[in-house]
């Protein structure tokens, strides 16, 4: 499980490097382009990772076709996957090429607003290509083979540096195109990670036993409907949790631009940080899902609290680092003193959210393989859009009873870690009693 965790971390820490790359190419542009990209990225990713939240679902139907050693299925399900994919990016790309209404309704700055939506409009085009790489992805994890993701990964952001670097300033011929030109290089990335996985799922014989490359049969409802009931519930859960940090970031955006830059930074660390949870969350499910195929209900609850547990150790040592590191990171992304030491201040929360986003990121992934998704969406519903948005928005523009309103975006990041807080502690004990209850039904006599 670590093997498998630690070569996942190496390809997301690639594909974060994606974001980190663009915020410090924009930072290093103009405080303009880094605001614009906070809000255009906010609300890119809101999109991108709700969708793949979506085909979340694959991941224990395929993890547990592969323990129970039914590899011929997974090619079936893998090709009526194209039509989930297919649904999902037409979904996406409705909303980033119109996202006018969104960037009014949140009082978005005028000054920021056409920036943010031709970035989000060039952006749209990479969606098709970013999910069909995503299922890729899910099924190699399934499979318990996450290194041909990983290597493709590290190799994209080596395109990816230096192409953001060129469009965004410009030279050789090509025009400056500021944050937008971090926009096309995303574009291109995307679509060179989708070529080469269809040539690897083309040639390497690791993908010969599933039979994936035979005729595309029509639509299965039965099929569809199992993704759905996984993939529906995970995507709205992951939705409910990103758009709580989109919405942050859109809110923030009225406090100017030094504000918004600085949260930008903040945004950017924690979701750098939360590769390494998300790692493990995909290589415990994958192996809880593989279990539970092969009938050991027993191990696959051991190795869904191992995992938990091995997020609270992890969790907690990568936040004290940021926490000792946080000044030196700040000054990282921007050359901006104002920038720096309100982004330095913001750090301080983003470590003490961590630890909690850390358990409840694993509990949440494996709850998943035990068929338990709609509990978990009304726990983020209540706790993560309530107590973290809502409250963090009182307290920055409204005050809460004695406290006055602080008119600075700490007020978000404390009250969203109060809110993860809450949802590690509820989410740990569904996963602990939806285990438990496996066990003992797998004990009970036919």
């Amino acid at each position: 499980m670590a093997s498998h965790a630690g070569t996942l971390l190496v390809g997301q820490l690639a594909v974060m490097g994606f974001a980190v790359v663009d915020t410090v190419v924009a930072g290093r542009h103009s405080n303009l382009s880094l605001a614009a990209l906070s809000v255009g990225a906010a609300v890119f990713i809101t999109v991108n990772v709700s969708l793949m939240g979506l085909l979340s679902g694959l991941l224990p139907i395929w993890a547990e076709l592969h323990g129970a050693r039914k590899l011929a299925a997974i090619g079936p399900s893998a090709r009526q996957a194209l039509y989930l994919c297919a649904m999902a990016s037409l979904l996406g790309m409705a909303v980033l090429f119109n996202s006018g209404p969104l960037l009014r309704w949140t009082a978005v700055p005028t000054d920021l607003r056409p920036v943010a939506a031709q970035y989000l409009a060039v952006v749209g085009w990479s969606l098709p290509a970013a999910l069909l790489f995503r299922a890729f992805s899910t099924l190699n994890q399934a499979l318990g083979r996450p290194q041909l993701v990983s290597w493709l990964q590290v190799l994209a952001l080596a395109v990816k540096l230096p192409l953001s670097v060129w469009l965004t300033f410009g030279g050789a011929g090509v025009p400056a195109l500021g944050v937008v030109g971090c926009a096309w290089a995303t574009f291109v990335v995307n679509v060179l990670l989708c070529v080469l996985a269809l040539g690897l799922l083309r040639t390497q014989s690791l993908y010969a036993p599933l039979r994936l490359w035979q005729r595309i049969e029509r639509p299965h409802g039965p099929t569809l409907a199992a993704f759905a009931r996984l993939g529906v519930p995970a995507g709205l859960t992951v939705g409910v949790e990103i758009t709580s940090f989109t919405l942050m970031a859109l809110f923030v955006a009225r406090l100017g631009t030094t504000a918004t830059a600085a949260h930008q930074i903040a945004a950017n660390v924690t979701s750098l940080m939360y590769m390494l949870p998300l790692s493990l969350a995909v290589a415990t499910s994958a192996r809880v899902g593989w279990w539970r195929g092969a009938g050991d209900e027993a191990r696959a609850r051991t190795v869904a609290l191992q995992g938990f547990w091995l997020a609270a150790a992890s969790g907690t040592a990568l936040a004290a680092i940021v926490f000792v590191a946080k000044p030196w990171i700040a000054g990282v992304y921007s050359a901006h003193a104002g920038v720096v030491a309100l982004a330095a201040g913001l750090l301080g929360w983003v470590a003490l959210l961590h630890v909690a986003d850390a358990m409840q990121t694993v509990a949440i992934f494996v709850l998943r393989c035990y068929r338990v998704t709609l509990a978990p969406l009304l726990v983020y519903g209540v706790l993560l859009w309530g107590l973290g948005l809502a409250g963090g928005y009182l307290l920055a523009y409204r005050g809460i009873g004695p406290l006055a309103a602080q008119q600075s975006p700490a007020a978000f990041w404390q009250a969203g870690a109060g809110a993860l807080l809450l949802t590690a502690l509820v989410v740990q004990f569904m996963l602990r009693r939806a285990s438990r209850r496996a066990v003992q039904g797998a004990s009970r006599p036919a």
